[in-house]
């Protein structure tokens, strides 16, 4: 890390304006990153993927079935915070530095006195909103009625009528959430990993990126929660290759977003 880097910087970083080719490029040049080191992406992605499937169970257990869809949507998008390791993968891959798991783990844990963790604070804190808006709505149409299986819960949300306005409201209320973590947290984290800038500025410059390019970074807000969301059913285990390809690739398209300062 550079020497100009180390004290905390009060400004928003210049920007790039990107391109839909920057998108497709990012997500290939991931691609390579994991191929290339497959251990480090296997890793962090096994956490992911447990992660999720233990929380699943819970929800099983405990009868909680209107928190798993908006689970689901959430989980893609706290994606960012969990794959701090990865953008370092790339950051040494593409920097000629060594892969070596005790500095990839030793940049990991040095984020915990960093502005890294207050990110995390702000990302998780809107979580809990999501989460808690969801229950809100459930109770609202249903009440605290409890659903005795899963199928119960799809049959009244899918078949009858104040089901269906659940669907429209809460798919309208959480869109909002998603695009306001999305703007907040898209470049935030790989900026805080690889900048000692206070946790504002990282979030102001994420919005910034993407009210540069808006449709090209929508674009890549949708294709990556489709993707978790796809690599999330089959028991979470998509996500042992999908959370690192992103991770790599978000590393990436934070370096082509912003403008580095020698």
């Amino acid at each position: 890390m550079n020497k100009s880097n180390q004290n905390h910087s009060s400004k928003t970083l210049p920007i790039k304006q990107l391109t839909f080719q920057d998108i497709l490029d990012v997500f290939f040049i991931g691609l390579s990153d994991f191929l290339t080191a497959p251990a480090f992406g296997l890793f962090f992605g096994s956490i992911f993927a447990m992660g999720g499937l233990t929380i699943t169970v819970l929800v099983f257990q405990f009868g909680a079935y209107w928190i798993l869809y908006p689970f689901v949507i959430g989980f893609a998008l706290i994606g960012p915070f969990i794959a701090a390791g990865l953008y370092d993968v790339s950051r040494r891959k593409h920097s000629d530095l060594p892969l070596k798991w005790s500095e990839v783990l030793g940049v990991i844990w040095l984020q915990r006195s960093r502005e890294f963790s207050w990110m995390a604070v702000v990302t998780l804190f809107i979580f809990w909103i999501w989460i808690y808006l969801a229950r809100t709505l459930v109770a609202i149409f249903f009440g605290f009625q409890g659903f005795a299986t899963f199928g119960g819960f799809i049959e009244a949300v899918m078949t009858t009528p104040k089901g269906w306005i659940f669907l429209l409201v809460g798919h309208g209320m959480g869109a909002i959430i998603a695009l306001v973590l999305f703007c907040l947290t898209v470049i935030s984290y790989p900026l805080l990993l690889d900048k000692n800038v206070d946790f504002v500025t990282a979030m102001i410059t994420s919005i910034n990126v993407v009210c540069k390019s808006p449709a090209v970074m929508l674009t890549w807000g949708v294709f990556v929660v489709s993707a978790v969301v796809i690599s999330a059913i089959p028991a979470f285990t998509g996500l042992l290759i999908t959370l690192p390809v992103l991770g790599h690739a978000t590393w990436h398209l934070y370096t082509r977003a912003t403008i580095k300062n020698n």
